[in-house]
């Protein structure tokens, strides 16, 4: 059996770092984890080929070598999907599809002509698709309610990849998260019991991303990295004694939940093991609405807190913000904005509130009758909201706007990059000294030309610099990585403001033809 692997394209996102990712030469931050642990699971007399449409189109050969077309997508990638079984069909293949968005809405792909829907977790699902097709069925979905232990998953099939396209690696060492926030999904589609690998498992992921020759950053893709404490800091011990023995060839980033900060022994093993950032799902400073979509973590001490004690044990942060929450109080933007600056976190995610399908928010605000029709919860920095919020959306969608503008002006940006640094931890994990690449040093320049000399930042691009350099020299490479990051966000900002608005003009026109018609 021939099978061709496809991984779908993004829409301009937040994290597509399209202009970060043109200085250094590389077409995509990370890799379709997924579909290279199906390509494991499947039969290994099956032969493989995987195209990630993110970095470049399926060849008229690709086409014609495939026996079956396997998919796997999240929401945001939904069109592209669907174009891409039509194009499948059109050449008589026949098509499976997996993933969390045909797991979530599974009848949206139906009309699409998809042969196989192959659902839920793939150690369980993936078997019973291939005994299907060794009876000769060329249709049929396949569903569990179980979740399977990961301590069976094989090591993903990395060789699939162009490797040379991504900025990142991905590897996975839990499912599933303990906690209930009422508009997550991970715990719909994992569960609240956090399984783990053994660390001899990942570290044979690793041992398998280096012999390939990978040398750069890997991202421990784990909704929340932390959710079992206790396998996590085994695997940390171990991973610690893998990094000094192989000259810490690997820089990790991971997310977790803001109680990482209760933990200091966690968070120092994960800075010994070169962990430099983590992702955090703050979501507002808020307390009312925290408590009210069930994020309950974040109640418990101050979180302002919280972030200063990552910072200074040496992980940088990456916040999760969101606007829209029920009873939110006029001027939540500024409130965001304002957090973010006082502590200094300088990458912010930041969308307006979406109901994900089959979330306890999604089934509340469907018994509220508040979702709007024909909205599935696109989560996207450019995606207005589906469903009807306690306050005006119009006030909602200006807020955002605003702050995201603010968020990412380059001076705000600059600012809260050297806050952030200044204070940042020293890493105490001592990779191999490596001499800077010409593609390195081209980016380098770029960022210098463009925020130290062009612009009206560079005053302040030579201070903040300097001051680092002197302040806290061991973060000085790291910093600079950071103010590259800038260009990506200049742009997208743009594009968030321009694709709000037009939506929000669309919503509006919408409700006058309603109240015309009626």
């Amino acid at each position: 059996m021939r099978a061709l692997l496809i991984y779908p394209i993004f829409p301009p996102t937040f994290w597509s770092y399209d202009k970060i990712l043109e200085l250094v030469d590389r077409k995509v931050l990370l890799p379709p984890l997924g579909l290279i642990t199906v390509a494991s699971i499947l039969p290994q007399t099956w032969e493989f080929k995987l195209v990630d449409r993110n970095i470049r189109a399926v060849t008229e050969e690709e086409w014609q070598w495939a026996d079956i077309v396997i998919f796997s997508a999240m929401i945001v990638q939904k069109y592209d999907l669907i174009e891409q079984i039509k194009e499948a069909k059109r050449r008589g293949k026949s098509v499976a599809v997996g993933g969390p968005y045909a797991t979530s809405v599974p009848h949206e792909l139906e009309e699409s002509g998809v042969d196989f829907l192959v659902l839920d977790e793939g150690e369980i699902t993936l078997p019973m698709f291939v005994e299907a097709i060794e009876k000769g069925e060329t249709q049929g979905t396949f569903r569990t309610t179980e979740k399977p232990a990961v301590t069976s998953t094989p090591i993903p099939r990395y060789e699939l990849l162009e490797l040379d396209a991504y900025d990142s690696m991905s590897v996975q060492f839990s499912r599933g998260c303990p906690f209930q926030c009422e508009f997550c999904d991970i715990i719909v589609l994992y569960g609240r019991k956090p399984r783990t690998k053994t660390p001899e498992q990942l570290l044979q992921e690793l041992d398998y991303l280096y012999e390939l020759g990978w040398r750069r950053g890997v991202f421990m893709v784990d909704d929340n990295f932390i959710g079992n404490k206790r396998n996590v800091k085994l695997l940390l011990k171990e991973l610690k004694i893998w990094q000094e023995k192989h000259q810490y060839p690997f820089r990790f980033n991971t997310e977790a939940s803001v109680d990482l900060a209760d933990d200091e022994e966690l968070m120092q093993l994960m800075v010994d093991c070169y962990f430099d950032a983590v992702f955090l799902g703050i979501e507002t400073p808020d307390e009312d609405s925290l408590q009210l979509t069930k994020k309950f973590q974040n109640t418990r001490s101050s979180l302002a807190d919280a972030v200063d004690k990552i910072i200074r044990i040496g992980l940088r942060p990456m916040a999760g913000f969101i606007i829209g929450f029920d009873g939110e109080k006029k001027g939540a933007g500024d409130r965001i904005v304002r957090f973010a600056e006082q502590i200094g976190i300088p990458t912010t995610t930041f969308a307006m509130l979406q109901a994900l399908p089959n979330t306890a928010l999604w089934h509340r605000l469907e018994k509220e009758g508040r979702l709007r029709q024909g909205r599935d919860g696109n989560i996207n920095q450019t995606t207005l909201m589906n469903f009807t919020p306690t306050r005006p959306i119009e006030d909602i969608a200006q807020e955002y706007v605003d702050a995201f503008w603010r968020l990412y002006d380059p001076h705000a940006y600059l600012d809260r990059v050297y806050h952030c640094f200044l204070k940042l931890g020293k890493p105490t994990a001592k990779p191999a000294p490596k001499l800077p690449t010409l593609v390195d040093l081209k980016a380098l320049a770029i960022v210098i030309w463009r925020q130290g000399i062009k612009r009206d930042t560079r005053w302040k691009f030579w201070h903040h610099l300097f001051s680092i350099i002197k302040q806290n020299p061991e973060v000085w490479e790291h910093y600079l990585t950071m103010c590259a990051h800038n260009e990506h966000f200049l742009e997208y900002r743009e594009i968030v403001k321009q694709q709000i608005e037009a939506q929000l003009n669309e919503y509006f026109s919408l409700e006058k033809e309603v109240l015309v018609a009626a």
